[in-house]
């Protein structure tokens, strides 16, 4: 381990190192952890970082604030790749490529601890008893099955609460998607072999479920029975809908195609899932890449990002496409290998043919037009905040923008949103809510004021980033509330400027009100400076509007008896068990409140002065 120094010592560093393989971290002033690698051996992968000539720009960036190397020798490369991903993982190091996706995937579930089973959308830990098919790419991969599904085999995939109470069919068995087991229209014989039918399915066993429905429709019309084989003709034609699009021709069990795209210093990794001969649908990522890495480097560490962390070891498939050779696949394979379980084994597979291979490209094609569209996003986004700083006249260019808004119902429930954007687009993780308490109901300039010193508050704490500009969605009254909220923090650095509705109050006319310099601008209707002002105001107000709809509704459903102070669930249930619910609760005198089991003197006098205003 190096000593933390003004400059690091490379050279000294460098004698001392050791041949073996192992991970090594790269620290910067703070001894924050700026990168974390792994390698063969040590001393030559770290050499190769304060070499004079031939190193990347980025790489010399980063090479330029390490402060210390530490070094974790390991017995062997597959060990270092486990031990680099789990400190990946725990540090996020701003150089690493890393994979920004905490999604759980989703499952289709079939339990089966019940009479009639239930097939249902699942994400998140597979606690309950049945069976789970998947990993899916998406949530709406999973829905177009399960509506699918429903066309053909009707297995109900209504809420348990739901199934229990019912004393009639639903809308459902109505239009043909159900077979209604709540109520008896189906016999248990019937709904088991829609069932087992759904499971074949499920489980890619569509040529012997294929088969199977044909004897039956051909021993049903034997038999005269020509309801029952029409309805099985139709569940075959649309098996073969499905399989028509839904298979990769030639190709059967499961395997994902992995390919990576790099263009003007960005990548998208194309994930395209097949399981049991099907494709499942596909996926796009975009890592974050700081330094000057190849296809390569991304889809190794992509693949063990992704592998390690995202799925569980049942879900890993035997076979990865990927289109471009990888110098640590056998690690890699190895690595993966461990999590899937020892017997079973991962092979990785970059040079293809025939069908693999323009399966190969149309993934790449679509990496392709990915990150063309996302280059294209994010100049535009570039470009809009050109045209911000040309249009207020500013020194430099503003890289964060804040918004607020106010959302309320006639003074109920008031909500002040902050959005945040940089020149990315929406910085979403640094969204804020404010509840407004303690004002006037429907004060918007002191419910301004109140979440613009709340915020700002903290920023000036360092619990976040300043704004270059403050939008206020508003007029001058809520832009005077934000100049003297920030004058009483001593905040001079923010830009403030007023969005306020123009006289016709039409998109396009809005007037721009900027208190320092006293100015009312009105920009060009295609100015792509408004358009970003509008995007931001807009958001400012759906992320309050969503904001105060929450509350509300929440605090319409809740209990009066939950505003009580020292009345906790197990006392409101016997309130309402002994009364017979709230009505009877309020009618109650307090005499009769004391009878209730746990309610004291104290409490029932509370109870009934809350309850009859006194």
């Amino acid at each position: 381990m190096a000593v933390m120094q003004e400059a690091f010592d490379h050279q000294t560093f460098l004698k001392n190192v050791t041949n073996k393989p192992g991970v090594y971290q790269m620290l910067d002033a703070d001894g924050k952890v700026l990168y974390v690698g792994k390698a063969k051996n040590l001393k030559k992968r770290l050499s190769s970082y304060f070499r004079t000539e031939a190193v990347a720009i980025k790489t010399a960036a980063m090479v330029a604030r390490v402060r210390q190397v530490q070094v974790t020798v390991t017995n062997t490369e597959v060990e270092a790749l486990l031990l680099e991903h789990n400190l990946i993982k725990e540090y996020t190091p701003p150089y690493n490529i890393l994979l920004r996706d905490d999604k759980s995937y989703p499952y289709i579930y079939l339990s089966s601890d019940q009479e009639f089973p239930r097939l249902s959308f699942h994400r998140g830990a597979k606690s309950g008893k049945g069976r789970y098919f998947g990993p899916y790419p998406s949530a709406g991969a999973v829905r177009e099955s399960l509506n699918f599904l429903q066309k053909v085999f009707k297995v109900r995939q209504c809420e348990e609460s739901f199934f229990r109470n019912r004393s009639r069919p639903c809308l459902q068995y109505q239009i043909g998607r159900c077979t209604a087991p709540c109520v008896g229209e189906v016999t248990r014989e019937s709904y088991a072999e829609d069932v087992r039918h759904t499971e074949m399915f499920l489980g890619g066993r569509n040529a012997d479920l294929g088969t199977e429905l044909a004897n039956e429709m051909e021993r049903a019309a034997g038999t005269l029975n020509f309801e029952k084989a029409a309805l099985l003709r139709d569940q075959i034609q649309l098996l073969q809908q499905m399989q028509a699009r839904q298979y990769i021709e030639g190709e059967t069990g499961d395997l994902d195609i992995v390919v990576c795209h790099l263009e003007a210093g960005l990548a998208c990794v194309q994930l395209l899932y097949v399981r049991d001969g099907r494709i499942l649908g596909s996926r796009s990522y975009f890592p974050s890449c700081h330094l000057d890495e190849n296809v390569a480097d991304v889809l190794e560490a992509f693949i063990l990002l992704h592998y390690l962390s995202g799925l569980g070891s049942q879900d890993i498939p035997g076979e990865l496409l990927v289109n471009a050779e990888l110098p640590g696949s056998a690690a890699l394979t190895e690595a993966i290998g461990v999590a899937r379980g020892r017997k079973r084994k991962v092979q990785i597979s970059h040079s293809l043919r025939g069908n693999r291979a323009k399966w190969q490209q149309l993934a790449l094609i679509t990496a392709q037009q990915n990150l063309q569209n996302r280059i294209a996003n994010k100049q535009t986004q570039f470009q809009r905040f050109e045209a911000l700083q040309e249009a207020f006249d500013l020194a430099e260019m503003p890289q964060r923008l804040e918004c607020f808004d106010i959302s309320h119902s006639s003074g109920e429930a008031t909500v002040a949103s902050c959005v945040v954007f940089d020149t990315n687009g929406p910085l979403k993780s640094d969204y804020r809510k404010f509840n407004i308490e303690g004002i006037t109901p429907g004060d918007d300039y002191a419910a301004m004021a109140q979440a613009l010193s709340r915020r700002y508050a903290r920023l000036k704490r360092g619990e976040g980033k300043m704004p270059d500009i403050l939008f206020i969605d508003g007029g001058k009254g809520q832009v005077t509330q934000a100049v003297q909220a920030l004058e009483e923090m001593q905040i001079t650095e923010v830009l403030i400027i007023g969005v306020a509705k123009g006289v016709d109050r039409k998109a396009g006319m809005e007037v721009l009100i900027r208190p320092d310099t006293h100015q009312e601008i009105v920009l060009p209707r295609d100015s792509i400076a408004l358009h970003l002002i509008q995007h931001i105001r807009d958001e400012a107000h759906r992320f309050a509007v969503t904001g105060h709809k929450m509350r509300r509704d929440k605090k319409r459903r809740q209990s009066t008896l939950e505003e009580i102070p020292g009345i906790g669930p197990k006392r409101r249930r016997e309130l309402l068990r002994y009364f017979g619910g709230l009505q009877g609760v309020q009618a109650a005198s307090l005499e009769e409140l004391c009878r209730v089991p746990g309610i004291s003197g104290k409490i029932a006098e509370q109870i009934y002065g809350v309850l009859h205003g006194e």
